[in-house]
Order: C-alpha cells, then sequence, then structure tokens
C-alpha cells in the first residue's frame, strides 16, 4: 500500500471516528437520574452553599465567610444555583444595598439527602477519622 493510499485510509478513518463524536455529542441524555442529579448538585462549591443555606437566607459576605469560598467561585456557583431553580436572589435596596439567598423548594428538598449523607459519614468515615 502505498503512502498515499494509509494517508486516505486515515483520513477516511478520522471522518468516520468524528462522525461517531458527533453522534455521540447528539446522542440522548443519560437515562441515569442519578447522574443526571450529582451534574446539577455534585460540584463540591453547590454542595457547600446548599448545606449552608439548609440554615436559612443568607447574604452574599455571610455565605463568603461561612463557606470560604471566594467572591468570584461563590459569585458563579449561585448563579448556577439560581438558573437550575435551587436558590432565589432577593435584592434589598435600602442603604447599604444587600442580597440575600435562600433555598427555593427544591433547594429545600434536598435536607433529607444531606441527612442521609451525613449519616453515611458518621459510619462509614468515623474509622477514617480514627
Amino acid at each position: 500500500m502505498s503512502s498515499q493510499d494509509l494517508s486516505a485510509a486515515e483520513s477516511a478513518e478520522t471522518a468516520d471516528s468524528g462522525a461517531e463524536a458527533a453522534g455521540e455529542a447528539t446522542a440522548p441524555e443519560t437515562p441515569c437520574p442519578v447522574i443526571d442529579s450529582i451534574e446539577q448538585i455534585g460540584s463540591q462549591w453547590r454542595l457547600v452553599v446548599l448545606h449552608e443555606l439548609l440554615n436559612g437566607e443568607a447574604r452574599f459576605n455571610e455565605l463568603k465567610r461561612e463557606t470560604d469560598a471566594n467572591a468570584r467561585t461563590l459569585s458563579r456557583v449561585l448563579n448556577d444555583l439560581q438558573e437550575t431553580g435551587f436558590v432565589d436572589r432577593r435584592l434589598e435596596e435600602d442603604a447599604p444595598v444587600a442580597t440575600y439567598y435562600s433555598l427555593t423548594a427544591k433547594g429545600e428538598s434536598l435536607a433529607p439527602v444531606f441527612e442521609e449523607i451525613d449519616e453515611w459519614a458518621q459510619e462509614w468515615l468515623a474509622e477514617c477519622d480514627a
């Protein structure tokens, strides 16, 4: 086989791979609700913020202090959580202007999940502390 034939074969193979990749990109989303759920709430900072807001409404700076997130990260996470319907934002325009964040009903529905994770951690991660 000549080098031109090899190049043509490689080009065809690359095109087929590209078509497969394009097919994968347009494939239906995963049928697994666990994976879909983890994609929405699974980042470290999202979980930390959601857990903190279980204690009630909080101002941006309170969340920043309690979570140890930097302002840019916290802002991005809060925006993501608003877009996905877990968090509400309330602006109080009195002097000084204050922004408050609280959980929506969707966010509050995660409380039992956090309780289960806490119970699991108490049982299974206690040996890590020893």
